[in-house]
């Protein structure tokens, strides 16, 4: 019978050595605040989705309607902007809706 003779490798390359030594952890992939801008729309649109959940886009319609025809333009462009993160479609016929108005009162 023939004996087999496996040399022992460096000690932290054995199997043995690589089972039992900590994992190494890793930075987390998004750890780059310090480069991020933050985008305070959609700051308040993730806020307005958390309290109104699903119908959030169309509450925010609604209000920015509301706006609207109480002649609050920044408001109106705030609330625009929140649907819009929520519901492009929706945002963008909304605007399309208003937008002669708009572009009307600039010129008076």
């Amino acid at each position: 019978m023939s004996i087999r003779f496996a040399a022992a490798g460096a000690g932290e390359c054995g199997a043995v050595a690589r089972v039992l030594r900590r994992p190494r952890l890793r930075a987390p992939a998004n750890d780059h605040d310090s480069q991020v801008e933050t985008d305070p729309m959609l700051y308040s649109a993730l806020q307005h989705f958390a309290r109104h959940g699903l119908g959030a886009a169309e509450r925010a319609r609604n209000i920015a309607l509301r706006a609207f025809f109480e002649g609050n333009r920044d408001q109106y462009r705030h609330w625009l902007g929140v649907c819009r993160k929520l519901d492009r479609q929706m945002a963008h016929r909304l605007a399309m809706a208003h937008r002669s108005v708009e572009e009307f009162e600039t010129l008076v």
